[in-house]
């Protein structure tokens, strides 16, 4: 193949690969889309699942239902829910000003919208099923996948994550714990309010939240850490590059019983990805020794950035 046939084919790929390049506002409005998905989880586990059994498992939503009751009513829930986010939303922008995330009033304003809206079209007058741990379950695994979708994209919720953005600039304060325990208050709370059986319903539900959104969060980023040893890298990374579009770091190593060099091939990728790379180094080099981690802390191009 001559030099200018070599240009072109490159010159070709490179167009490519831009047109294939979103722009600014596509992936901007790609971000937004998903960030009103990570929403709408979080809306459907509290208006019909949290809200009717008033499991108040703290956050803006626990306090909204205490207050509803306290209330005796007067005010729904969901009215709740926009009054407090829309006045942390305004004290969070006087006192953070520009570092006050746009997503997070995004946020903010659909959640508390989403659920007004719903008041209006499906009000709830009793429980969706007749067994609570079952509307505890989605009471708590919808707003953690919602909860996690958001944590991705840069964005939340409002409510507590305001309080936490301006204490974290005016204090030392531990802040995971200070929510932790004001949840906790809001919780114990329901009993008095609610009786036993909310009550203890409740406190379970603040304890599978606290499990569940993490764990969550981990298995939604996480990927395959390789790292293969072998004697020829060059098929291994052509087929990590070509095949699996993704790109790999070789570094020399040496055997310390045989003192032998050989190569060493670091890259991280999808959990599918990986069966595809595990099976193809087998069949190509069955003799490479290769370690596989599970890692969900990625920052770089093509990963988290």
């Amino acid at each position: 193949m001559n030099t200018s046939e070599q240009t072109s084919k490159k010159e070709a790929k490179q167009t490519e690969l831009s047109g294939s390049e979103q722009s600014p506002f596509q992936k901007e409005l790609k971000n937004y889309g998903i960030l009103t998905i990570g929403v709408l989880f979080v809306a459907l586990g509290v208006y019909f699942f949290k809200f009717p059994n008033n499991f108040s498992i703290g956050g803006v939503t626990g306090a909204a239902i205490l207050l509803t009751r306290i209330l005796d009513g007067t005010i729904s829930s969901g009215s709740i829910v926009f009054i407090i986010n829309l006045i942390l939303l305004v004290i969070g922008y006087l006192i953070l000003g520009k570092g006050f995330g746009l997503k997070t009033a995004y946020g903010s304003f659909l959640l508390s919208g989403t659920l007004s809206v719903l008041e209006l079209i499906c009000p709830m007058k009793k429980p969706l099923t007749t067994e609570p741990m079952v509307d505890l379950f989605f009471a708590v695994a919808l707003p953690a996948i919602g909860s996690a979708i958001l944590f991705n994209y840069g964005g939340s919720t409002g409510g507590t994550d305001i309080i936490a953005m301006i204490l974290k600039k005016y204090t030392n304060a531990n802040i995971g714990q200070a929510l932790f325990c004001t949840d906790v208050l809001l919780t114990l709370a329901t009993f008095p309010l609610f009786g036993a059986t909310t009550g203890f319903l409740s406190l379970t539900g603040l304890i599978l939240k606290s499990l569940v959104v993490d764990n969550m969060i981990e298995s939604m980023n996480l990927c395959k850490y390789f790292t293969v040893i072998c004697e020829n890298p060059e098929p291994i990374c052509e087929y990590i590059l070509n095949t699996l579009k993704r790109s790999a770091t070789i570094c020399d190593a040496q055997g310390a019983f045989t003192h032998k060099n050989k190569k060493m091939i670091l890259t991280v990728m999808t959990r599918a990805q990986a069966i595809h790379l595990l099976r193809f180094i087998k069949k190509i080099e069955p003799e490479a020794f290769v370690m596989i981690t599970n890692t969900s802390e990625i920052i770089g191009r093509g990963f988290r950035t």
